[in-house]
């Protein structure tokens, strides 16, 4: 079913500026396009890979949707399509919010690439944005965050809480992304614990609560006394709670579920982007340019730290996080190596390349990609 989600006038120029200034750090002249006073009434659509829910991945684009809908007002409706599979369910929805007037689609699973490239093709006039995609067409453009540079901070924050020195990791699939972020994490782990290692259980799924909540007790089994993941749900959160462990939590904060146990949260932020690029197509400016925001732009954040956290080691983080935004420290840099042992890296840095095309683990992941 599609939930036709439109919200009445807000006020204009103020609130768009709010609103950007929470998401991601978009010039303001860029923001502020001659038809953002015309007439013209932009149908956004946007498709999700699970419910909404209270956090997690959809939760996260929907506030990103919110956030322009705020900015906006009356220059855009939205459409919100939820629980979408990837595969020929995509296709079929993708096909009927281009039919339906929408000028703008965003595509927000990684399973959606294919099938919006098959619309897209057949839609010229309708632009597409699709998460995480790494092809693009005249008509589709593909946008991502760099959320490894948050997750090394979370895996330095784990590596200084954690006393067995295992961190339990659950992951959707064995995609680029993905596999980044456990490397990240990783290696800010180890960075605090040299020590440290990082056990993995795959679900083969990005959201699944009972499997979620399977793989983390499993993970505790084999000894992690931390937790984190990559999945849709707040099942990992849970358990964290339930457990008595320590949680870096993923996508949203998720203190509503893990009160005592999250540590910080690595945050996603799509307000500004969402609302930049629907003004783009309202003004007639909107290309196929790929994008992959940092943490200095606010696409991603380590936010939402625990009152647990010591004023020292909060301090600690703080310059390590600098360092990061500022370009002096990347994560993947250094000698690297790999879980067999072979040096990927002998100094220097990976490039944007090399980055998006891991398909391998760095040494401290007990696991096989």
């Amino acid at each position: 079913m599609y939930k036709n989600l439109t919200r009445g006038p807000a006020p204009a120029r103020r609130a768009l500026l709010r609103a950007i200034g929470l998401g991601c750090a978009f010039p303001v002249s860029s923001l502020l396009p001659r038809s953002a006073r015309a007439a013209d009434v932009l149908k956004v659509g946007f498709v999700y890979v699970s419910p909404v829910g209270q956090a997690g991945w959809s939760f996260q684009h929907d506030l990103g949707r919110q956030a322009m809908e705020k900015a906006l007002g009356p220059r855009v409706r939205s459409t919100v399509v939820e629980s979408v599979a990837e595969g020929p369910d995509a296709e079929r929805v993708l096909r009927d919010l281009a039919r339906q007037g929408h000028g703008l689609i965003f595509a927000t699973s990684f399973g959606y690439l294919e099938p919006a490239l098959r619309v897209a093709a057949d839609f010229h006039e309708v632009k597409f944005e699709h998460a995480g995609g790494y092809k693009t067409a005249p008509n589709l453009n593909t946008y991502n965050a760099r959320y490894y540079e948050a997750r090394w901070l979370a895996g330095w924050l784990a590596g200084r809480h954690s006393q067995s020195g295992v961190a339990g990791y659950v992951a959707g699939f064995a995609v680029p992304e993905v596999v980044q972020g456990i490397n990240a994490f990783t290696l800010g782990l180890r960075a605090a614990n040299p020590r440290a290692v990082v056990k993995l259980a795959w679900l083969n799924t990005w959201f699944d609560p009972a499997k979620e909540r399977e793989a983390a007790l499993a993970l505790l089994n084999q000894g992690a006394d931390v937790l984190t993941n990559h999945s849709g749900s707040p099942a990992v959160p849970l358990v964290a709670q339930e457990k008595g462990v320590h949680l870096l939590a993923y996508q949203s904060d998720m203190r509503r579920f893990a009160p005592s146990a999250q540590l910080a949260a690595v945050t996603h932020h799509w307000g500004g982007y969402y609302t930049q690029r629907a003004l783009a197509v309202l003004d007639g400016r909107w290309r196929a340019q790929p994008v992959w925001g940092n943490m200095r732009e606010g696409f991603v954040q380590l936010s939402a730290l625990s009152d647990q956290l010591p004023a020292a080691e909060r301090a600690e983080l703080a310059r390590l996080q600098a360092g990061i935004e500022a370009g002096r420290f990347q994560p993947f840099s250094g000698r690297l190596l790999d879980s067999s042992g072979a040096v990927r890296l002998a100094q220097g840095a990976l490039d944007d390349a090399q980055i998006a095309a891991m398909d391998w683990f760095v040494q401290g992941v007990q696991a096989r990609v």
